[in-house]
């Protein structure tokens, strides 16, 4: 997913399919993984967040089913 220079992820609910935002943040560590609920559908989400040596985010957002 894209991540913007204000380290917002622009994601889809893998449930649903609606758009969302989701804030990523550096100082949480190289690797993170979370859950958080969609906005819309209410549906957990798993969150897989990894930065790269610059600091750049890589964003995966599956269901808990795909775990």
């Amino acid at each position: 997913m894209d991540v913007d220079l204000d380290d917002v992820a622009h994601v889809s609910c893998p449930y649903c399919g609606e758009a969302g935002e989701l804030s990523v943040d550096p100082g949480g560590g190289a690797l993170q993984e979370y859950v958080e609920d969609c906005e819309v559908c209410c549906q957990p989400w798993l969150v897989r967040v990894r930065f790269d040596g610059e600091g750049q985010a890589s964003v995966i957002v599956a269901t808990l089913d795909d775990e």
